[in-house]
């Protein structure tokens, strides 16, 4: 059976993490799931929206410490994180950053550890007020690990950032937003998702990409963001998409085709 799964729905692709009976729970075999899904939606240019969500009562309750016990699973740990480059804990959650598309994740009941992670790896999070958040590694006597210090720059200022990590406090959905962690809050946040991923479809795919790549390059290299911007809008001023946009207010029903960039 399959731990993640992955449903497309015209544009819009809903991936579930799929250990409802663990809460999610993240085992060694469920991150290389995550690792290819996130692959096959790259090459599909007919994708346009992604949501991250899990199926059962919990989004994810964090990494599956029994899986991490194993010795073998142990010896594997530690060469990923000797080894050079990005290990598969980190490319598990930075490979939905990366994607072309906006990423949207949609969270309820537990969000802890990896979940969080994986959440913050997403560009909105929309959650239930009572969905439990947590950077919860310090509890374990262990750091976070999966890309971290990319996924939340930016999102909390320094100092919050540090004591969410150094406690491993339990929030709330609504502490959460007042926080700055969470972007909406939703009783459903998963038809949150899929209302907001229908606006994302009114737009022309490769100015989301554009969208999308400029505003990460302001957070993360600041010097290369006004070049960027430059490149990306000649890049659309040549693109296909961009005739249809100006088209689309006199003819709405003209339809985009698919993402010209990558």
């Amino acid at each position: 059976m399959s731990l993640v799964f992955l449903q497309k729905k015209g544009a819009i692709a809903t991936v579930q993490l799929n250990r409802p009976e663990k809460r999610n729970a993240m085992s060694f075999a469920l991150l290389r799931e995550l690792v290819q899904t996130a692959r096959l939606i790259k090459k599909d240019k007919s994708i346009r929206v992604v949501i991250l969500t899990g199926v059962g009562e919990s989004f994810s309750s964090g990494i599956d410490l029994t899986d991490l016990n194993d010795k073998k699973n142990a010896i594997f740990a530690v060469w990923e994180l000797i080894k050079p480059g990005q290990s598969l804990f980190q490319k598990a959650f930075l490979v939905w950053q990366d994607l072309p598309v906006p990423v949207i994740a949609a969270l309820h009941g537990h969000c802890l550890g990896a979940g969080m992670q994986l959440a913050l790896a997403a560009d909105i999070r929309i959650a239930t007020p009572t969905c439990k958040l947590s950077i919860m590694e310090s509890r374990w006597g262990l750091v976070p690990d999966m890309g971290l210090t990319q996924t939340l720059k930016g999102i909390v200022p320094l100092d919050v950032a540090k004591e969410l990590t150094l406690t491993g406090r339990v929030l709330t959905g609504k502490e959460a937003e007042k926080l700055h962690l969470v972007t909406h809050l939703a009783t459903d946040p998963l038809a949150a998702a899929e209302t907001l991923a229908q606006e994302f479809l009114t737009r022309s795919p490769d100015a989301l990409l554009a969208g999308k790549r400029v505003l990460d390059a302001m957070q993360h290299h600041p010097k290369r963001a006004l070049r960027l911007e430059k490149i990306w809008q000649l890049k659309l001023l040549m693109g296909k998409n961009r005739q249809i946009a100006m088209r689309k207010d006199k003819k709405p029903e003209l339809e985009y085709q698919p993402r010209q960039y990558h």
